[in-house]
């Protein structure tokens, strides 16, 4: 991620709005990201600075970049490539080495005289013979500790110019997350994924249901219960790039920008047009969920619609959102779980789930060779267990349905 030396972002009407590149208005850059990539690519060998100043020329004539701007993609570039770093203090003991030997050659000049005898180029030739290396060498590798002087190793880059530029944009909306004290979420979809993420940054939630098909997340730290704090604003903004890869979700997150007077808003939601880095993930967890999903389809059987985990129960911290939701056209919601062919451990989890969200209505779809463990719940008032041997049967489940609907209240 980028530093805040590296934000861009201006406030304007308490909105904040991080630097964007668009097609539309920045068309220029894709051929300045072409060079920039090539820079990295051709320079095998170069330091970090001779890199960040050939980038520097490459925008130096672009009349509407900063140099934070310009900072962002060198910093970006560093990210795809490796460098050779001084791991064992060589190039301490080299400048000890190169110090000493030349103490009793001081004051150098560039023309020698009756006075001053010792010439610099003479000087340190004869270093570089008594160290046995040459001065080249040595120049290289005097300084090699100092981040400036690391020289490239291998760059992997960007598969394209609109690679680089939609890893910019993003970079700059997570960079104006850092002044975050609140971020909110209104979601459709990938509720699942959505809170792992949010477990993967940290964060701590608390939800709400708005409506049957939406639920508003609320994330922070702990010390947020008892003060504002920014302190949470990385983690946020570490949350981002996987909350990109979701879809159907909304985010508003309120700012406290350091030496700004009141707080601003950040507003963003899935359509607008911010490309994750992180690769959208699968919708199902198993085959088995993807096979009945399928086999289901999109239209409605006997009246009932299957959701793909289109629920979450939740106590405290403690989040359960089933496998899937069966919606009937009278509004009623059915819960269905499925569980395959695991191990002792995520059987013993899987009971521990279902006991603390025993209020809820949920139909398990359960392989016979597991039965056994779920054999309690069966015919309780919340439960019906429907048994499969390799695949789950769309039939045995409405029939299930259908026996069950009296005694399995509505969500």
């Amino acid at each position: 991620m980028l530093t805040r030396d590296q934000s861009v972002v201006t406030y304007e009407s308490g909105l904040a709005i991080p630097d964007r590149l668009k097609r539309s208005t920045h068309r220029a850059y894709i051929i300045l990201a072409q060079q920039m990539l090539r820079v990295y690519e051709n320079g095998v060998g170069r330091t970090r600075r001779e890199l960040h100043q050939s980038v520097s020329r490459v925008l130096q004539n672009q009349p509407d970049c900063p140099p934070r701007r310009v900072a962002a993609f060198c910093k970006l570039l560093d990210e795809s490539a490796t460098y050779i770093k001084d791991q064992r203090g060589s190039a301490a003991k080299l400048r000890q080495m190169v110090f000493r030997t030349a103490a009793p050659l001081h004051p150098l000049v560039t023309e020698a005289d009756a006075w001053f005898e010792h010439e610099h180029m003479a000087a340190k030739l004869r270093i570089a013979e008594q160290l046995g290396m040459s001065w080249p060498d040595i120049e290289r590798n005097l300084f090699s500790d100092v981040i400036e002087f690391h020289t490239l190793q291998e760059f992997s880059g960007y598969a394209s110019a609109e690679d680089l530029l939609a890893r910019y944009n993003v970079a700059q909306t997570q960079a104006a997350l850092y002044d975050a004290v609140r971020l909110r979420v209104w979601a459709q979809q990938d509720f699942k994924l959505i809170l792992r993420y949010a477990k993967l940054a940290r964060l701590m939630h608390t939800i709400r249901r708005i409506n049957p098909a939406t639920y508003c997340f609320d994330f922070d730290g702990p010390t947020s219960v008892m003060t504002s704090s920014r302190r949470y604003g990385v983690n946020m903004a570490k949350f981002l790039p996987g909350l990109l890869s979701c879809r159907g979700w909304r985010l508003v997150a309120e700012l406290r920008p350091p030496r700004w007077r009141g707080r601003v808003t950040l507003k963003l939601d899935s359509s607008d047009g911010l490309k994750s880095p992180v690769s959208a993930a699968n919708n199902f967890d198993s085959d088995l969920e993807r096979e009945f999903s399928a086999k289901w389809g999109d239209q409605p059987r006997n009246g009932w619609t299957l959701k793909n985990e289109a629920d979450i129960l939740h106590v405290d911290q403690k989040v359960f959102i089933p496998d899937f939701t069966l919606v009937h056209t009278s509004g009623q919601r059915v819960l269905l779980e499925l569980v395959g062919f695991w191990t002792p451990e995520y059987i013993a989890q899987k009971l521990d789930t279902l006991k603390r969200f025993s209020q809820h209505p949920i139909l398990l779809a359960v392989a016979e060779s597991t039965t056994k463990n779920f054999s309690h719940l069966s015919g309780s008032e919340t439960r019906c267990i429907i048994p499969f041997k390799r695949r789950l049967s769309v039939t045995a489940v409405t029939d299930c349905l259908m026996n069950s609907s009296q005694r399995l209240p509505a969500e």
